[in-house]
């Protein structure tokens, strides 16, 4: 379907995702206990853990330093407010960063997707 934005321009119409990422940063000796606990409850398909990563942020006025690992979380859409739930209850940060991306699900790799929908929970 075609809309006109304000300007008169056509663009495609925007159509919610199936699939997401969420990225959640960690201690690197946190990660894969982390990473287990969400593909154990079936929350996620997938969990890349990349350590080495160097984050620098402020926290109650301070700026700080830290090494951690990015977790690369892949899930059905809508699993991931229960996915967030579960990275909340067993994440040792007192406000573990949770980024919800989704993934545009409309351009081939199908395969790749009925992978991450049999590998997780299925739907209530």
């Amino acid at each position: 379907m075609i809309m006109n934005d304000n300007a008169g321009a056509p663009r495609k119409k925007k159509t919610k995702s199936r699939y997401c990422v969420v990225l959640c940063n960690a201690p690197p000796d946190k990660a894969e206990e982390i990473a287990r606990r969400v593909l154990e409850l079936r929350v996620a398909a997938c969990v890349n853990i990349v350590p080495g990563v160097v984050s620098l942020y402020w926290w109650k006025g301070k700026l700080c330093r830290e090494g951690e690992s990015t977790l690369l979380i892949k899930t059905r859409t809508s699993l991931a407010h229960e996915l967030t739930g579960v990275l909340h209850a067993v994440h040792p940060y007192e406000v573990p960063e949770v980024v919800v991306l989704p993934i545009d699900d409309s351009r081939g790799n199908l395969a790749y997707f009925d992978w991450i929908r049999a590998e997780t929970k299925p739907p209530e």
